[in-house]
């Protein structure tokens, strides 16, 4: 492998802990807080959020910076990547396979998300307080209900598998010993990140938050 590949990879590979994966557990704990507390609970997260000093460069140095090369660079890997399932059907090649796969969905996801939330607060269609009921329109179409639980999942088991693959690339975890109860810890990661974004989804349905932005989303034109 060349130089400059390996390096590009380890910047991927760390880029996808540091920051982004604490991005995910902390939008997934936001969106909870629509199950937990309703719409206002989710609002009061929201402005906490973007209360914190310099909030601006934090996210783009911190999340978009990191995305767009992590998700960019990502695709490219799946374009190179060759899959062994064809050969060896077992666990880990599968998941090597399902780990490019989701990269795909997830970017793709992601970028879609972000269309229909943060763009329409900075084109001013909506504000960061009726974000709730943006959300509440997306939960409540059909159709972008089940786009987002799959892209949902996609990205959690992104997340999930790629920590494994991180603390092996990175020889953190060295030995199949290792690695097995690695295996397991992220498989629980996984559920539990999952669910809290899924009972979000669940909880943005709710007529309560139609009412909090009802005039905000037909405007944005989401739905």
């Amino acid at each position: 492998m060349k130089g400059n590949s390996y390096l590009s990879r380890k910047i991927h590979s760390l880029l996808g802990v540091i920051p982004l994966s604490l991005f995910i557990v902390e939008h997934g704990l936001t969106n909870y807080s629509a199950y937990e507390g309703g719409p206002q609970g989710f609002k009061d997260s929201v402005q906490f959020l973007n209360s914190l000093p310099l909030v601006f460069f934090l996210e783009l140095f911190g999340i978009w910076l990191p995305l767009l090369f992590h998700g960019v660079y990502g695709l490219y890997i799946a374009y190179q990547s060759n899959s062994n399932t064809g050969r060896f059907q077992y666990g880990r090649n599968w998941a090597f396979t399902l780990q490019r796969i989701s990269g795909v969905i997830t970017f793709i996801f992601v970028f879609w998300h972000l269309y229909q939330t943060r763009f329409q607060v900075m084109i001013g269609h909506v504000t960061h307080e009726e974000l709730g009921g943006v959300m509440n329109g997306i939960a409540n179409n059909g159709l972008f209900f089940v786009l987002y639980v799959i892209g949902v999942i996609a990205a959690v088991f992104h997340f999930s598998n790629g920590m494994w693959s991180f603390l092996v690339s990175w020889g953190i975890t060295v030995g199949p010993r290792a690695q097995r109860i690695s295996s397991y810890i992220w498989m629980v990661v996984f559920v539990i990140v999952t669910a809290l974004f899924l009972m979000s989804l669940v909880a943005f349905r709710g007529d309560e938050f139609r009412e909090a932005a009802s005039a905000a989303v037909q405007a944005a034109n989401l739905v």
